[in-house]
């Protein structure tokens, strides 16, 4: 599967790399970057690799009856709960986790859904086993698993047939939060990172670099960065 979608893509997409971003704001930025794909005022895909403060957000299967703590727990810590419109049930998003955000035109790259979850399993994957981790797909639960415990979730949403949202992939992410959660609406299973999972230091500009690579391998794309300046200057019109 990966060669073909290889041999039909498009050579380029465009990439930025905000750095740690508040999670509503990253949301506000996805629907207005959307927007400008479906213009074409955003003339080709783009990726968005960032890292979120701490965070629970729901996806469309709820998620809230997850929760096993009380909010005031988490207000008092400081952390916000917060209904996405992706795909999936509940799950963490915090400092040391990578966050992918794809906008892409599913009809433009001849691309499904399906397809689309596939190949950024594949890309964590490969990240994965870069760090001599072995993981694995569940296809009862999507996203990649080391053992009985979810390493990597996916959720997707689609406006207008131009995708956002994507994958959350732990790194060196506190794993506490998890367990006030029953992650991804799934009792009796753990959650680990690629720290924990390889036992080995790394950090994560390294991490970023290696994922990327593997993006443009299984995408069988190029990725050209994408400036703050030019974010303005392209969603400055759709908002």
């Amino acid at each position: 599967m990966e060669q073909r979608i290889q041999a039909e893509r498009p050579a380029t997409w465009r990439v930025f790399e905000p750095g740690l971003l508040d999670y509503g704001e990253a949301l506000r930025l996805q629907h207005r970057l959307v927007a400008a794909r479906k213009s074409g005022a955003l003339a080709s895909d783009l990726l968005i690799l960032l890292e979120h403060p701490p965070v629970f957000t729901l996806g469309r299967r709820g998620g809230r009856e997850n929760l096993i703590v009380p909010t005031d727990f988490l207000a008092n810590a400081g952390i916000q709960v917060i209904q996405a419109e992706r795909g999936g049930n509940i799950t963490y998003h915090g400092p040391g986790q990578l966050v992918a955000y794809l906008v892409l035109d599913l009809e433009a790259a001849k691309m499904g859904v399906k397809d689309l979850v596939h190949f950024l399993e594949e890309v964590m994957i490969r990240t994965a086993a870069e760090w001599g981790v072995a993981a694995v797909r569940n296809p009862v639960n999507r996203g990649i698993w080391v053992g009985n415990s979810k390493m990597g979730s996916i959720g997707i949403a689609i406006r207008r047939g131009i995708t956002y949202h994507g994958l959350a992939f732990n790194v060196d992410v506190s794993l506490e939060p998890f367990g006030w959660i029953n992650p991804c609406g799934l009792a009796d299973v753990g959650v680990t990172s690629l720290k924990l999972a390889s036992g080995r230091s790394l950090d994560m500009p390294s991490v970023r670099r290696v994922f990327k690579s593997h993006i443009q391998t299984i995408f069988g794309t190029e990725l050209v960065a994408l400036e703050q300046d030019e974010i303005d200057d392209i969603t400055t019109s759709e908002s």
